[in-house]
This record gives structure tokens, sequence and C-alpha cells, in this order.
């Protein structure tokens, strides 16, 4: 894919020293969840074997917890308390993080978010108004409250804070792989990817994963700007937003190497797969960067050392081997 020549000028400059200061400041609150080595052949492919972080056993089961807690640890907080519009995950990390630091949270979440996010953003004891059918109209909602009560917003991807926060994943694979040639992110807003990139800033291959049916910066980059896409398919409440992040999309533009696409059924594939052989049940969007290995939108070259990123695995329990 090719994306257009004219490179779009970053508004807010993400640099590689305000992640590492990010990390210091969350490293009492978030996990530094591990990398494993898995050989290639346990899942049918060819060549070295493949480096695996394992975001999903991070706090609230997702990578969500690390910009939720540079926002809160950042910025102020009033009496109204913080607010967030989010698909699940990043919900209930402000939700955790809330409720580890004291502050009040009432997050906005669309009728397609999955019981089990629901029922995690309860437990940790923030507000939850369900508010229309996909994030569009709960970050909508969202804006409208923070505007009547002065609570403070924390966007999901689109904001500096929540960036840096989720580029401390790659500080994690940096230390724990230096070998890896090549990163599979997952992009809804784009959030991690936009940390991820802008923490490598060009030293290994980044390429996103998208579901076909929400091609949010897959459409940005052939556009040139963001752009509406289409926000639908299985992992529609955690990779489906309108468009991609106004932030991060400088950063992805210079940094991302390319978006590859995969199908749902690819999707769900991949989430048998990680359970046959892992004994992993990820969330659609967890099984997603693996997805597009396992379909071939992704082929790496001859003796490439290719790391994946399962970023989330806030599902209810499945039985896969049926």
């Amino acid at each position: 894919m090719q994306a257009s020549s004219a490179r779009p000028q970053t508004k807010r400059r993400i640099d590689h020293d305000e992640i590492a200061a990010a990390e210091r400041l969350i490293r009492p609150y978030v996990r530094h969840t591990p990398v494993i080595i898995v050989g290639a052949r346990d899942f049918g492919l060819d060549g070295p074997p493949l480096i695996m972080k394992l975001e999903f056993l991070q706090h609230t089961g997702s990578f969500k917890p690390r910009g939720a807690f540079t926002n809160l640890l950042t910025r102020s907080a009033p009496a109204a308390g913080v607010a967030a519009a989010s698909g699940g995950n990043h919900g209930a990390a402000v939700a955790y993080a809330a409720m580890r630091l004291g502050i009040r949270a009432t997050i906005f979440v669309p009728c397609i978010t999955s019981p089990a996010k629901i029922e995690r953003i309860r437990g940790y004891g923030a507000g939850l108004i369900v508010a229309g059918e996909r994030y569009a109209d709960a970050l909508a909602a969202s804006e409208d409250f923070t505007a009547r009560t002065g609570a403070l917003a924390v966007h999901a991807y689109d904001q500096p804070e929540t960036i840096i926060g989720q580029g401390t994943v790659g500080l994690e694979i940096e230390k724990d792989a230096p070998e890896i040639d090549t990163l599979l992110v997952a992009v809804g807003g784009g959030g991690l990817i936009g940390g991820i990139a802008a923490w490598y800033a060009g030293r290994i291959r980044v390429v996103a994963v998208e579901p076909e049916l929400a091609p949010t910066l897959h459409d940005a980059l052939v556009a040139g700007c963001p752009v509406d896409a289409p926000a639908g398919g299985i992992a529609a409440d955690s990779l489906a937003p309108r468009r991609v992040g106004e932030l991060m999309f400088p950063i992805a533009h210079c940094f991302v190497e390319r978006s590859v696409l995969v199908s749902d059924e690819a999707i769900g594939s991949a989430q048998r797969v990680l359970w046959e052989v892992l004994r992993v049940a990820a969330e659609p969007g967890g099984a997603a960067a693996l997805a597009a290995l396992l379909s071939g939108a992704y082929r790496p070259a001859q003796g490439e050392r290719v790391a994946v990123l399962l970023c989330g695995a806030n599902t209810m329990a499945v039985d896969f081997d049926r």
C-alpha cells in the first residue's frame, strides 16, 4: 500500500525521553508483562521462533492502564472526577486507575461493549453509562458530560498522555527482545501503535494489523490524513472507532511501515489457535495481530525475526475445543 507523499506535521511531538519518563512514573502501578518465545512450527509456520508480548496479562486484561495511569498521574482531576468513552478496555483501565488513586470515574460505552468488559468497569466502582450503538456515540455522550460537569476527559487514543503511556509497551519489548526485526500491532484508534512507533522511531519495522471491516489507519494512510472509515466486524468493541487519531497519525505516517487487513474469519481462527497452542483465551482485538501471520496477510522474509503483540483478553470463557 502506498501512502500519500505529503507528510503531515505532528501537532505534538511524542519523544523517546517522554516515554521513558512515563515508564518510571507508572511503574508502581502497572506490570512489566513477559515475552515468550514460541516455535513457528507450533503455529504451522516456517522461519525463526516467534516472540509474543503477553500484554493481556496487564491489570484489567489489556494494555490500556499504561495510558490511563499516565493521564491520571500527570493531570489534575477536579471534584467531578474523570470521564472516558470506550469500547470497553480503555474504560476498564480508567476505572481501575481511578480506583487505585481514589478518583471518581464515569465511563461511557456503546451497547456493543462485551459483557466481560462491562463487568470489569462496574467491578472497579466506576459510574457506567451505555450510550449509543458505536464508540463514536459514547464519545459524544462523554464530551457532553465533561462540558456540563467539568470532569477531566481521558481520551482512549487521541491524547498525548495516552500515547506516551502506551509507548511504554515498546520500551519493554525492546528491553526484553532487542533482536526483533518486526513487530505486529493491532490498531483501533491508534494510541498503542502510535506510542510504540514513537518509541522505536524507525529502528524496527512496525506493522499495523486491522480488521477488513474497520480499516481506520489503512484508509488514513491511503488518504494522507485521518478519514472516516467503516466501523464494524468481530472486534468492533476494541478496533473500530470512526477514524484514527489526529495526534498519532503523523507518527504512523513516519514510522509505521504499512497496514495489513485481516478478515473476521482470520481473527476468529487466530483466537482458536491461541487457545489450542498456548491455552490463551484472547479477545478478537487481542488476536488480530497473530491473524496477520496465520492468514498470510503478513509474510515475513526469510530469517525475519517477528514479534506479535497480544494486547487484550477481555472475553467471556469460550470453549474453543468444540
